[in-house]
């Protein structure tokens, strides 16, 4: 039973010694991929090459905060900070990490955060460093210029919100004016409207008296197209109305009904003597006949 309880304890303890020689060879094999990628970054500027020299690191051994915090350097000099962000946030949670490499891995992640103008989170980086050295003095600097920067960040867009209700404000007012104008026009437009229809209506109905007296013209002819009977006895009597030299005649004053002309009166006056001659003439004969004849007186 000795034996046995014996034999499982060396099995575990060979098992706990072999997991440690590979982690530590994990360790070593990392750490030479960390060198490799500094020299190619460092030395010859090969971005490409080295970030995969780190990225080898860290699939080999993930507990080394080192290759990722090298690797996040090299994400920030070539000014994509969205990794350069994720990768020092994975440096700060390595369980191995010391305090100086967090330390270092939140101050470069406030560094990030400044490049993006993301000055609050860059506030709260820069604390997270101080907590874990706070005799850092390029640390507490940088804490208070993103606080400065932040203020002026935020007068900034105040000043932009006024700017934007000042222009919102001053596009209602002009739309406003558009539309009082659009409308008054409108109202131009329908009196205008309202005018022309009622000159149309005179004009229909010039129109129509025009059109009445084309008809009755017309009426006033035959089939032939020549004026009717009567129609041409007036223009006969229109002829006759005129003179010699074709002007029209002096035009005598109509008379009332049943009261005589002048010449007529001047008739009547004539005949109406000539009958008194006459009836006078007889009596005067009928004097002569019965009368006797005086004679001479003697002396």
């Amino acid at each position: 039973m000795k034996k046995f309880i014996i034999l499982i304890l060396s099995l575990q303890f060979g098992f706990i010694f072999s997991q440690e020689n590979q982690l530590e060879k994990a360790a070593n094999k990392a750490k030479q991929y960390i060198a490799q990628g500094n020299e190619l970054l460092v030395d010859q500027g090969n971005f490409s090459k080295a970030e995969g020299e780190y990225r080898k690191a860290i699939a080999t051994y993930p507990e080394n905060p080192t290759a990722k915090y090298n690797l996040a350097n090299a994400y920030y000099g070539s000014e994509k900070y969205d990794e350069a962000t994720l990768r020092y946030k994975e440096a700060t949670k390595v369980a191995d990490a010391t305090k100086s490499e967090k330390h270092r891995a939140f101050h470069n992640q406030g560094n990030t955060f400044m490049e993006q103008k993301k000055y609050k989170e860059a506030i709260e980086a820069y604390k997270n460093a101080l907590r874990n050295n706070p005799k850092d003095d390029e640390t507490r600097y940088n804490l208070a210029l993103a606080k400065k920067m932040l203020e002026q960040q935020e007068q900034q867009n105040d000043q932009n919100q006024d700017q934007k209700d000042q222009n919102q404000d001053q596009d209602q007012k002009e739309d406003q004016k558009e539309d009082q104008k659009d409308q008054k026009e409108g109202d131009d437009k329908e009196e205008k409207k309202g005018d022309d229809g009622e000159n149309k209506d005179d004009q229909k109905d010039k129109g129509d008296q025009d059109n009445k007296e084309k008809d009755q013209g017309e009426d006033q002819k035959d089939e032939d197209g020549e004026p009717k009977d009567d129609q041409k006895d007036k223009g006969d009597q229109g002829e006759q109305d005129k003179n010699e030299q074709g002007e029209p005649k002096e035009q005598q004053p109509q008379r009332p009904q049943g009261q005589l002309s002048p010449q007529q009166v001047k008739s009547l006056l004539e005949a109406m003597n000539n009958e008194e001659k006459k009836v006078q003439d007889k009596i005067n004969a009928k004097k002569t006949q019965g009368s006797k004849v005086k004679t001479e007186k003697d002396w």
